[in-house]
């Protein structure tokens, strides 16, 4: 899982850490969108180290649109709502759910149906990754996090459903420096921290 929405809130160095290690590769990418042509998830994209986005926005970067028509990537496409959900659902230990959204369209073709209260749902399971790459404003040095504005996105449920997170962080605070009224991602969540810019 990568944190942001197109580049806001996108954890740029860590992708670029991705970038520098050649056994990065072959990569399932759980993100909004594949960033931006030639920026961030994007550069992944163009090296040829994801074989499969799945995602909600893929459009805002016509490479996406290419590698898929030329079989080289296999695209998974939800719903932004279904993806944020499945997202958190994931988080929470949910296997999965039902919803409306989607029912009837070839997003859903072939999913499990169900009617509830008189209305037709679909089945979509909940996301989980191996790792989730987040970003946010700051940290503590436990790894509790603080997000800035809209760059909070994806990026505190990504946290909770993930074996291994890793957040990139503008700055790192002595504990009881952070507000706990400002703090989302529970430290618990995070298993390491990287600065902005590449310090560990």
């Amino acid at each position: 899982m990568v944190g942001g929405f197109g580049l806001v809130g996108a954890p740029l160095t860590l992708i670029e850490g991705l970038l520098a290690h050649s056994t990065a590769r072959d990569l399932t990418i759980i993100s909004n969108n594949l960033g931006e042509p030639g920026r961030g998830l994007g550069r992944l994209l163009l090296e040829g180290r994801v074989r499969k986005a799945v995602g909600s926005f893929f459009t805002s970067n016509p490479d996406v649109v290419t590698a898929h028509q030329q079989g080289r990537l296999d695209v998974d496409l939800l719903p932004q709502g279904t993806l944020a959900e499945a997202i958190r659902a994931g988080g929470a230990g949910v296997g999965g759910f039902y919803t409306r959204t989607g029912w009837g369209t070839l997003l859903t073709a072939g999913r499990e149906e169900r009617v509830i209260r008189g209305e037709p749902h679909v089945y979509q399971e909940s996301l989980h990754a191996d790792v989730a790459l987040v970003r946010a404003r700051a940290a503590d040095k436990l790894g509790n996090l603080v997000y800035a504005k809209t760059a909070r996105n994806f990026n505190p449920d990504m946290a909770t459903a993930a074996d291994l997170v890793i957040a990139e962080v503008d700055q790192v605070l002595p504990v009881g420096a952070l507000d706990p009224e400002e703090i989302v991602t529970p430290h618990l969540h995070v298993d390491l921290l990287v600065l902005a810019g590449g310090q560990a």
